[in-house]
Order: structure tokens, then C-alpha cells, then sequence
């Protein structure tokens, strides 16, 4: 149940990083959602949460740094992928 739960957050924390960077709703693409979201929540999530002193609690601040580490990783994927199309 843990782990479905995680990749349901994924998706979540993944599908809004890449609504915050402006691609529309019909044109996200949902297996790059996924990763995205599970790595920057694990990065960003993780690392908010201990710099705040909150440790591996869920707390609103690991929420919120799960988002940012989703955008900072959509960046960067997009990044690597507009230097492999030129």
C-alpha cells in the first residue's frame, strides 16, 4: 500500500511541477511526471525537511520542497533534452 501511495504522490508532486512550468494540462507527459515527481520529492522533499529540523516527519515543509525538487528536476530534464534535439 506504502508504495503505491508513493508513486500516486509522484504523479501528483510531478504533474504540478510541470503545470507550474507552463506545458498544458493534455500535453504533460504523464512516465516523465512520475520520475520527475519521485526524484524531486526524494531530493527536494528530504532535504527541505531536515534543513527545517522536521527529519523524515510528514510536515508541510517536505510537501513544499517536494514540489520545488520536482521543478528544479523538470528543469533540468528539459535542459538535457532541448541539448539532445540541437
Amino acid at each position: 500500500m506504502l508504495i503505491i501511495a508513493i508513486v500516486c504522490f509522484g504523479v501528483l508532486v510531478g504533474g504540478l511541477a510541470q503545470l507550474a512550468l507552463g506545458v498544458p494540462f493534455r500535453e504533460v507527459s504523464w512516465p516523465t511526471a512520475v520520475a520527475v515527481g519521485l526524484l524531486g520529492s526524494l531530493v527536494g522533499g528530504l532535504l527541505v525537511s531536515l534543513l527545517a529540523g522536521d527529519g523524515l516527519a510528514l510536515r508541510p515543509t517536505g510537501l513544499i520542497g517536494s514540489i520545488a525538487g520536482a521543478v528544479l528536476v523538470s528543469l533540468v530534464w528539459q535542459q538535457i533534452q532541448q541539448r539532445r534535439a540541437s
